[in-house]
């Protein structure tokens, strides 16, 4: 019944301009007929749960029937999210202050809440060269921004930001020197996925275009991470298909690196499901600092845009084969 609830409410929101012009987009990668390619995209849609973007996004067009079982699409996305999730909880996540002191331990850099109280919002700027300003609740980078304070007089700087509703104030991240030779101008985050306390997913986010955020739907491109040595074996991808084995303003090589003190970000994620565990479901952002891994944020509801995309494949199989495995170990041990 879920599942017909789902694809019900999915089609009375559904961009139809979109969903045609994907059709035409699949159609000028592999020639089919466009009749035969809708018809495949709904076909995708009540079997597997795909939206038209994860049908072209994770090319489902060149899988056959069993590939296709293997794909996190959204729809099995949403699935797992409220399966594993109390959302009475996610507010906890959600409202990045009250993340940051839930998790001050884990963050491993200052920050103020900006209310009503301008003295320590002005105690706290004192021998800072830059801070990052955040909005509480929006997401993908958006609002964030990297201020240098002696452009301001605090004051101005305070109610600039009460105004832009860009209440949370923090230490700029001090990121690892193998990924800040990547890319100096933002923080390259790391994006673990964890279900049941397993790491399930891991990716590498690097900022592009002089942007101070990572971004994968901000400007910024995106690689995976294998789970076992921490190695990076794929080229990275942005939002508009680029890919990129070494980086276009530093040219620094992508592929082959190995993500330093692989094994402590591991161990960071896993105890940092503990303190909220009635979220099971989780998207860590995670800075490499220079002498320890620490966290950014959480995700109460993890994008699924960044599993399984092509150029981060061997062959046509997505990533539910982890997930289930994660999902059928955890029910083993309740």
């Amino acid at each position: 019944m879920g599942k017909v609830s789902y694809l019900v409410k999915r089609i009375c929101k559904m961009d139809y301009k979109n969903f045609f012009k994907t059709i035409d987009d699949v159609h000028q990668k592999n020639g089919k007929n466009k009749i035969s390619i809708f018809f495949d995209v709904v076909n995708c849609g009540l079997k597997y749960q795909a939206g038209y973007i994860d049908y072209y996004q994770f090319e489902m067009f060149k899988m056959n029937k069993e590939e296709r079982k293997t794909v996190v699409t959204r729809g099995i996305n949403n699935r797992i999210t409220k399966e594993y999730n109390d959302m009475s909880y996610a507010y906890k996540f959600e409202d990045k202050a009250l993340f940051n002191k839930i998790f001050d331990e884990y963050l491993n850099r200052e920050w103020i809440y900006l209310d009503d109280n301008y003295d320590e919002f002005e105690k706290y700027l004192k021998g800072k060269e830059y801070v990052i300003v955040k909005p509480l609740s929006l997401s993908c980078g958006k609002g964030v921004e990297k201020i240098k304070v002696s452009d301001w007089n605090p004051k101005e700087l305070y109610d600039h930001l009460i105004s832009n509703k860009q209440l949370l104030v923090e230490d700029v991240a001090i990121q690892n020197k193998v990924l800040n030779e990547i890319y100096p101008y933002s923080v390259n985050t790391l994006r673990i996925v964890t279900l049941n306390k397993k790491v399930v997913a891991a990716f590498l986010r690097i900022g592009n275009h002089h942007n101070v955020v990572d971004n994968f739907n901000h400007g910024g491109m995106v690689t995976t991470i294998d789970i076992e040595t921490g190695e990076i074996k794929f080229p990275a991808i942005d939002k508009a298909g680029n890919v990129y084995r070494v980086h276009p303003e530093t040219n620094a090589p992508i592929v082959g690196l190995k993500i330093p003190m692989w094994e402590e970000v591991i161990k960071l994620c896993q105890k940092a499901c503990d303190v909220v565990p009635e979220l099971g479901y989780v998207g860590w952002d995670v800075c490499l600092g220079e002498e320890k891994p620490f966290l950014i944020e959480g995700n109460d509801f993890p994008g699924h845009d960044l599993y399984q995309l092509p150029v981060h494949r061997d062959g046509n199989i997505g990533l539910l084969p982890v997930f289930e495995k994660a999902m059928k170990e955890g029910k083993e041990c309740a």
